[in-house]
């Protein structure tokens, strides 16, 4: 009998999973993983917090392949010594970084990263890309994986055409949302205070995040977690309500400076065809009367 062969079709799911650790001034650390293992953007928080976080969220450290370091700044390294050296977790900084010596890192475990280069870790390829923050040589990143885009974007002055290019890729973000306009106006910090964060180097008011979000996003862009908010100067109620106005099939996450957030499976559906050999049709009805 001759051979035939038919063709299958089913809907196959790729995902990438994502979760806050922690989000705001008193630490930031964004997990990013695949089916290969993950990566940690920044280590805020301490090691022993990163630890039991982790855990609670059923995520093992040994399965943290990189960390990327997106600035020196305390709220974003200070676990990051401790974690790496008991984990052997290799640190992704940039040249500035790494000549000025701002992060603590041992030299074995140091890797470099430079803008708009991808880095392949893990079966996920993080790509970083320059921002307007007082610090020495801030960046942000996107991570991809199996076509999906995750973007990890706090800690950003001003709404630069960098910051549209790669926001607009994204199927799911962590977005800065950091003070509510009147709220830093009529707050108790200090004048020089209130000008540095609003000063284009500093950090993104809820309006700015969102005018980004509505103006930008992608068409498949399922989840964007509001990051990075003032204790003082936001409020998550408003800043979610903000955005839920204008999400429509997207869903709104107000990270915490408290706790974890859950995992979020980001993913999408592909068409895929298999061929296979199969029977021609006139033998297999002859084989139902044997």
């Amino acid at each position: 009998m001759p051979k035939t062969f038919s063709i299958f079709t089913a809907n196959c799911s790729m995902s990438v999973s994502i979760a806050s650790l922690n989000s705001g001034s008193n630490g930031n650390c964004y997990y990013i993983g695949g089916e290969a293992g993950g990566i940690l953007i920044d280590v805020g928080i301490s090691c022993k917090e990163t630890e039991i976080r982790m855990a609670r969220l059923g995520l093992s450290l040994h399965s943290i392949k990189a960390i990327f370091v997106s600035h020196e700044h305390t709220d974003h390294i200070k676990g990051i010594a401790v974690l790496a050296r008991k984990y052997q977790i290799p640190v992704y900084l940039n040249q500035t970084m790494i000549y000025n010596g701002c992060v603590n890192v041992q030299r074995e475990l140091t890797r470099k990263y430079e803008a708009h280069t991808p880095v392949m870790v893990a079966g996920l390829e993080v790509t970083s890309f320059p921002k307007y923050h007082d610090a020495c040589d801030p960046h942000s990143f996107v991570i991809r994986s199996g076509g999906i885009t995750i973007g990890v974007m706090t800690d950003i002055g001003r709404v630069c055409e960098q910051v549209v290019k790669y926001f607009n890729m994204c199927d799911a973000v962590f977005l800065e949302a950091n003070y509510d306009v009147e709220m830093l106006e009529k707050g108790r910090y200090p004048y020089y205070l209130k000008n540095r964060i609003r000063s284009g180097r500093g950090h993104l008011s809820n309006n700015e995040a969102l005018e980004l979000f509505i103006g930008h996003r992608s068409a498949s862009l399922s989840h964007v977690l509001l990051s990075h908010l003032s204790k003082d100067n936001n409020c998550p109620d408003l800043v979610y309500r903000l955005f839920h106005a204008h999400a429509g099939d997207a869903e709104v996450v107000v990270a915490s400076r408290f706790n974890e957030s859950a995992i979020f499976h980001i993913g999408k559906s592909e068409v895929c065809s298999e061929v296979k050999e199969s029977l021609p049709v006139y033998q297999t009805q002859f084989s139902l009367f044997e």
